[in-house]
């Protein structure tokens, strides 16, 4: 396993809520793949509150990913939909979920909010 997986699925455990998934309820399994063996996270979001373990349990929606790939979406390089579209990672289950994992991953590098933006432009002008 990955250093930058695991730290992934620490840090979203430690964490604990996500207040962007506050109205979602459902579960995400990883399938990790490396070296011929596959790791399994098993991702729970009732409420916005995230619980992970390495459970190998039906879930709601499975994605498979090498652990290559999915260091580079942690550390916000790649994103899960436009991955899906080039089949970087596939899934199985409810597509929804495929959307809301663009909330648990990590913004690209350089990337500011918006509001950011502006009042640093303000400034600027």
């Amino acid at each position: 396993m990955s250093g930058g997986s695991r730290e992934f699925f620490d840090t979203l455990e430690r964490h604990g809520h996500e207040r962007l998934l506050k109205k979602t309820n459902g579960t995400i399994r990883f399938d990790l793949e490396h070296d011929d063996e596959v790791d399994h996270w098993f991702v729970d979001i009732r409420g916005g509150a995230v619980r992970v373990s390495q459970q190998n349990t039906a879930a709601d929606i499975v994605v498979h990913s090498d652990t290559a790939f999915f260091d580079r979406m942690a550390r916000g390089e790649a994103k899960p939909l436009p991955a899906w579209l080039r089949n970087d990672i596939t899934f199985e289950g409810e597509f929804r979920f495929i959307i809301l994992l663009e909330r648990l991953f990590a913004p690209p590098p350089g990337a500011r909010h918006p509001r950011t933006a502006a009042r640093d432009r303000r400034r600027q002008g």
